[in-house]
């Protein structure tokens, strides 16, 4: 993977207050790619710059993680994230960027790039898109960070695709994330990713469209039980459709691509991981939901008994929700304390000269 941000890399604003545009030149798969990519900002930041913490989104997610939605609905990670919860934008930056291929490209106000968006050529890229990583995506990450002037992260979190991203931070640059959460996801994309999810995924969207990817991510992500739940008084049509006026199945097709490239083993072997860890003092933080469809529990319980096992500083935790894979977002007091206690433990020594410009990984 390599990644070139050129002399147009910006961050700038657009829109309301907090909100950014990235705008960078990437090379994917040995491409290069003019993207743009907003995000959204809550709280400020410190005279040390030190106390930014970057929450990556869910698969379906945006840049909108906290605060009111244009249609007046909190956003997906609001229990947790605003003044006096367990990410205080009282004392922290909180900074949530669209990813590569976001979901909900066709909402106006959702900056991204991938198939449905344009090339330089004023067509959509389509297939032309490259195949771009989970590596990839911390690169782009990466710029966020540098063109926000700050040396390194306090903490990297986020939920399902959003935990897959904050793990990478941890295999790949553990000194520019000393604290990492990240809940209901896995060390690498297992079987029911690779073999079960991904293959549905292209059979539905070739057969239903849109609305059939739609239909089978939501059973994956609540299970039986969530959607007897959530929708037995209400119309799981009408819901359905309602995503599908925002929602890019290009898009969804891409991200249900990306996700397979999760696999810290492929960036290092778990014992140079766990003794990079240790050595540089990194805080983890994994929670995982016990009937979950797309994360079995059991896949992070082993990784994190071995990196316990090995001397890191590892909390692991279990929770039941009645809303399956989705008691990541639904479900938040589950993990709200441990991770409010992970944001407060003490600052690691500095990060290594040269590190914040990416010198040192790129």
């Amino acid at each position: 993977m390599q990644h070139n941000a050129q002399e147009g890399r910006a961050v700038g604003s657009a829109g309301p207050p907090g909100t950014l545009v990235l705008d960078v030149t990437a090379t994917l798969a040995g491409q290069a790619v003019p993207v743009r990519l907003g995000a959204q900002t809550w709280g400020t930041l410190n005279s040390a710059r030190d106390n930014a913490v970057l929450v990556c989104h869910h698969y379906t997610g945006t840049m909108r993680a906290a605060g009111l939605n244009p249609d007046g609905t909190p956003g997906w990670w609001d229990d947790v994230i605003g003044p006096g919860k367990a990410v205080d934008t009282g004392r922290y930056l909180v900074v949530c960027a669209n990813t590569l291929s976001n979901v909900q490209a066709l909402d106006p106000a959702v900056v991204t790039t991938g198939p449905a968006t344009p090339h330089p050529d004023g067509q959509p890229w389509g297939g032309r898109f490259p195949a771009w990583t989970l590596g990839d995506l911390h690169a782009l990450q990466l710029d966020v960070m540098r063109a926000l002037d700050v040396t390194r992260w306090h903490a990297v979190i986020g939920p399902s695709f959003g935990g897959m991203q904050a793990l990478q931070w941890a295999a790949r640059t553990p000194e520019l994330a000393p604290r990492v959460a990240a809940i209901a996801a896995s060390p690498a994309a297992g079987p029911a990713l690779q073999g079960a999810f991904a293959p549905l995924l292209r059979d539905v969207a070739a057969s239903g469209g849109l609305e059939g990817a739609l239909r089978l991510i939501s059973l994956f992500g609540f299970g039986a039980d969530g959607l007897a739940r959530n929708f037995t008084a209400t119309d799981f049509g009408a819901y359905l459709r309602s995503r599908m006026g925002v929602a890019s199945l290009p898009h969804v097709l891409d991200i249900g691509r990306a996700v397979l490239t999760h696999d810290l083993a492929q960036v290092g072997a778990a014992d140079e991981l766990y003794r990079r860890w240790r050595a540089g003092g990194l805080h983890l933080l994994t929670a995982n939901v016990t009937v979950d469809q797309f994360f079995p529990a059991a896949e992070m319980r082993a990784f994190a008994e071995a990196s316990r096992a090995a001397g890191v500083a590892h909390t692991h935790v279990e929770f039941p929700s009645p809303n399956g894979h989705l008691g990541c977002i639904m479900d938040t007091h589950a993990f709200a304390a441990p991770l409010r206690a992970l944001l407060a433990t003490p600052q690691p020594r500095a990060a290594p000269a040269g590190v914040g410009s990416g010198e040192a990984h790129d």
